[in-house]
């Protein structure tokens, strides 16, 4: 299967974050069933609607009640926390769960420094196809990243006075530490059969480091769609053949809805613009909302266009007619696996999503 699943562990609204916990079991269960390729937990923080706040505590439970399918991070956030404790803590997992686990890696803090810092064209780019695939308008996440709720949050995750070291630099501790090749020694952690992954969400540091040393690449068609294209140009120009890796090894992720019918689909979809909304308004992820109470916000034209790029790009229909839009993102970026993650308020209608579409992807 080269289908995989990134889960947020959302809570939806009249829901707990131990609803939420348990839903993600279940669906890891049911992913292993249906013979997805991974299961992996992403990091928030500060999200009233997101339960994955600490993804390697998620993974160690998902792989205790799965047996096959592969669990990891989509991502750990390497801005919080040191090479050492990240490789302590996967390689405690891996003792117990040998060679089902990924350690996916993404920036954190420093790239939240230089979305505050950057400076938006004087012309944005217009949406474009791109041999079927929309690459829509860049986001300004500039905006977002000089939130004062963020700035905050972030003095929170680290402790009084420290910076975040260069990325590159503690990705060669990670490797070192796994392999055995630093001076200290991380036990566990030491030898450990873990995939090293880098999370991206276009052409800069995470992919240029992933490239070159040799390590797989997961691109963000679901969080930055207008820059996924060159987020993988990047990397396979950046790209090294290392021990592990002979060639580029590229996963991109997508928003998925399905359901038998396109009506059904698209309402169990109608929330999630609502839920952007809240994280790109600074709030934090908010509890996903019943499609009927989605319907009771007013949309100013400034909303509209806050989420439209994650709206435009979310992959909502029939089995036939996802997969079909699923083909065309993994043709023109050149995929090697599609990480699919699905939100619905009701978790039986998320983990049904996710069980047509796997029965209809191996399909002629």
């Amino acid at each position: 299967m080269t289908l995989s699943i990134l889960d947020l562990a959302p809570i939806s609204s009249g829901k707990s974050a131990a609803d939420a916990l348990r839903n993600s079991i279940d669906l890891a269960r049911r992913a292993e069933a249906a013979g997805y390729r991974r299961y992996w937990l992403a990091e928030h923080h500060f999200a009233p609607g997101v339960a994955s706040s600490a993804p390697a505590v998620l993974i160690a439970l998902i792989a205790a009640a799965t047996t096959t399918i592969r669990v990891g991070s989509g991502a750990v956030q390497l801005g919080h926390q040191t090479p050492l404790s990240v490789v302590e803590q996967f390689g405690l997992i891996d003792a117990l769960h040998p060679g089902r686990i990924d350690l996916g890696i993404g920036r954190s803090g420093r790239r939240r420094a230089e979305l505050a810092a950057a400076t938006p064209p004087a012309e944005p780019p217009q949406a474009r196809t791109v041999d079927g695939l929309l690459i829509p308008p860049p986001f300004d996440f500039s905006r977002l990243a000089k939130h004062p709720h963020l700035a905050h949050h972030a003095t929170l995750l680290q402790q009084p006075g420290a910076q975040t070291p260069d990325f590159a630099g503690q990705i060669d501790d990670v490797l070192a530490f796994l392999a055995g090749a630093h001076e200290a020694h991380a036990v566990p952690g030491e030898g450990a059969d873990v995939e090293v992954w880098i999370l991206g969400s276009g052409g800069g540091q995470s992919a240029q480091v992933a490239g070159e040393r040799g390590l797989p690449f997961a691109a963000g068609y679901h969080v930055s769609p207008s820059s996924v294209l060159e987020a993988v140009e990047a990397y396979r120009e950046a790209f090294k053949p290392s021990d592990d890796l002979a060639e580029p090894y590229v996963i991109v992720s997508a928003d998925v809805v399905v359901a038998e019918t396109e009506a059904r689909a698209r309402e169990l979809a109608s929330p999630y613009a609502l839920w952007v909304r809240s994280i790109r308004t600074g709030a934090g992820a908010m509890r996903f909302p019943t499609p009927a109470e989605a319907a009771a916000h007013e949309w100013s034209r400034e909303d509209v266009e806050l989420v439209k790029d994650r709206v435009d790009t979310q992959f909502t229909g029939t089995p036939e007619q996802v997969v079909a839009r699923l083909r065309t993102l993994r043709r023109v970026t050149g995929a090697d696996e599609l990480l699919v993650t699905t939100i619905t308020h009701d978790h039986d209608d998320r983990a049904r999503s996710y069980e047509l579409l796997a029965e209809a992807w191996d399909r002629p």
